[in-house]
């Protein structure tokens, strides 16, 4: 059989299994590449090739620095004094939230800040008599949006990142993201405040699934009820901080996973984490998600597999396609795909097959990959889109269609915004 139709089985099942979760993400991922490898697809060498990619080791580093935010407490005490700070007026109190969350969700995990912060939004409405339901879709909001702005805030940017470095194309620095993440932020942050706020129902809070947010807070390292050390809130913050200021800076003798990982060591080092917490805060899930389906997008290029599906998508839209009008369809494709699957594996999908079609039309691949990592991280509209929608779900006594009926014209607002800016920031040509 023909490798390209080998391959192009093996990413159907692949899709299959990422929609359904039938068995665990990342070990669809990691079966995909070995099942290219048994049939003869991949060379051994590269079917597992993916687990060396520096932008895997540069996600390890950045995990761990965030784990130690949250381990110290640090992330936690930032986030509760701006929140109880803002008082007890509704809408000063949504800004508060909205605004430390994104800001945290920018560099470290956005599961983990909805964990930490949502008893003390909860605590806050009950004493103000504010309707919990008003400030905990907000939370959720917030932390998908605030992970665009960086490379490590949200596992999408990382995944098209990685397929351009994978496919030997530039790939998007460190903070390049935050010229799309920033300015959507503010504008989902007005939205909700002035307009989308009016379409929160109105329920005080519901029970906690306690156990989902104390394993929610394990994941991201927070220390739970432990004595926190100011001391090492500081090292922490200062450790994320100079890890951020090599990488803004661009020093050649420390690239982005060099100054992840020497980060990493030194919230070791410094005590901030013990080795196997520093273990425990890396998102294993993720790194074979993403190693995996980067030797898929190997064998799809080696053997013309993403070819035949962009010229079938092209073909569809017919001679010389707009490419503001491709890019427009893939970021619908990836944000609805997102509402119902996992955001990495939807990105994850549809990386290779943008790179294809933007180079069969003869455009720069990286606008392209930008709306569909941004549509990937848009996923407001289903309770089970991501696990920040899935937290607030009970406490705030949302129904399926609250979360419809707030997130679809989030969603439709994000493609505008992505549309109107991506090809400004990158020209197709």
């Amino acid at each position: 059989m023909d490798p390209a139709i080998i391959t192009l089985c093996v990413l159907a099942v692949a899709a299959f299994l990422f929609v359904t979760e039938l068995i665990p993400l990342a070990v669809t991922a990691m079966a995909a590449c070995t099942a290219l490898g048994i049939l003869g697809v991949l060379p051994s060498k590269q079917v597992y090739a993916g687990l060396s990619n520096s932008t895997v080791v540069l996600f390890g580093g950045m995990f761990v620095i965030g784990a130690a935010m949250f381990k110290t407490g640090l992330a936690e005490a930032i986030g509760v004094a701006v929140v109880k700070k803002a008082g007890t007026n509704e809408i000063p109190l949504m800004a508060a939230i909205m605004l430390v969350t994104i800001v945290l969700s920018a560099v470290s995990s956005n599961t983990g800040t909805v964990a930490c912060l949502m008893p003390v939004i909860i605590g806050i409405c009950q004493a103000a008599k504010i309707p919990a339901s008003k400030e905990l879709m907000p939370l959720a909001i917030a932390a998908n949006v605030g992970g665009t702005i960086t490379m490590i805030g949200t596992p999408p940017n990382v995944i098209v990142t990685g397929a351009l470095a994978a496919a030997g194309l530039p790939t998007f620095g460190f903070f390049e993201f935050a010229k799309i993440g920033i300015p959507l932020s503010i504008i989902i942050l007005l939205y909700t405040l002035f307009v989308g706020r009016h379409f929160l129902p109105v329920h005080n809070a519901g029970d906690m699934d306690e156990e989902a947010v104390k394993a929610a807070k394990e994941e991201a390292g927070s220390a739970g009820d432990a004595p926190k050390s100011k001391t090492k809130m500081w090292i922490s913050g200062l450790i994320l901080i100079g890890v951020v200021l090599a990488m803004a800076l661009g020093l050649k003798n420390l690239p982005l996973h060099t100054a992840a990982v020497t980060g990493a060591i030194l919230c070791v080092i410094t005590g901030c984490l013990k080795e196997k917490e520093a273990y425990a805060g890396i998102d294993w899930v993720t790194i074979f998600l993403f190693a995996g389906m980067l030797s898929v997008a190997t064998a799809m290029d080696k053997t013309g597999a993403g070819k035949l599906i962009a010229d079938t998508v092209v073909g569809m839209m017919g001679a010389n396609p707009n490419p503001y009008v491709l890019t427009t369809v893939l970021f619908l494709i990836s944000n609805i795909l997102t509402q119902f699957m996992s955001n990495t594996a939807s990105a994850a999908l549809l990386a290779p097959i943008g790179i294809s079609i933007a180079q069969s039309i003869g455009v720069d691949p990286k606008p392209v990959l930008m709306a569909l990592g941004i549509a990937a991280s848009c996923a407001f509209a289903t309770p089970m889109a991501t696990p920040p929608n899935t937290l607030v779900l009970g406490p705030g006594g949302f129904s399926f269609n609250d979360y419809v009926k707030v997130g679809v014209p989030m969603c439709v607002l994000s493609l505008v915004v992505s549309v109107i800016i991506i090809p400004i920031m990158w020209p197709f040509h």
